[in-house]
């Protein structure tokens, strides 16, 4: 059996817990400072996280819209479905949970596609940060409303239009 892996990366909105082992990223899971200590910040990263580390920096930095990254997240058929269908959604753009919904053939699905998202176990990887409410509300986001704004907005900043 191949053992999981574990690195902390700091993040402008949080620590970012990286967990996957040679067949590759299981887990990108957001903790608030406190949750995690200097020591396992400082801890080195195992050599099959580190591209999962440089590609978020990368992310963070705005250098990088996509991910090219081998993953392995734990999920039923459903759910697996419902995250694929995430990475269609392009960098900068959103979507709701009802246009999700259609897109994977059964708009009634809407509550179902809305808690496989919820249990998206690769925080930014699989950019379930861009599904919204139908209404345009940032509506439900594991790692809090205010992450999933900042993320939108780093995605999408506004440009400043010149007066002249």
């Amino acid at each position: 059996m191949i053992k999981t892996a574990t690195t902390y990366y700091k993040t402008p909105i949080g620590i970012a817990k990286i967990m996957g082992d040679t067949n590759g990223i299981k887990e990108v899971t957001v903790l608030d400072e406190n949750e995690v200590s200097e020591n396992d910040l400082k801890k080195s990263t195992p050599y099959c996280l580190q591209d999962c580390v440089v590609q978020l920096e990368e992310y963070f930095k705005g250098e990088r819209a996509s991910f090219n990254l081998t993953v392995n997240p734990k999920g039923t058929a459903f759910q697996i479905k419902v995250w694929k269908s995430l990475l269609d959604i392009p960098y900068g753009k959103t979507t709701n949970y009802l246009a999700q919904s259609k897109a994977l053939g059964d708009a009634k699905a809407i509550r179902a596609v809305a808690t496989a998202n919820g249990k998206n176990p690769l925080w930014i990887i699989i950019p379930c940060h861009r599904v919204i409410g139908s209404n345009g509300s940032l509506t439900g986001y594991g790692g809090g409303i205010w992450r999933k704004k900042w993320l939108l907005d780093h995605e999408n900043p506004v440009k400043q239009q010149s007066l002249f």
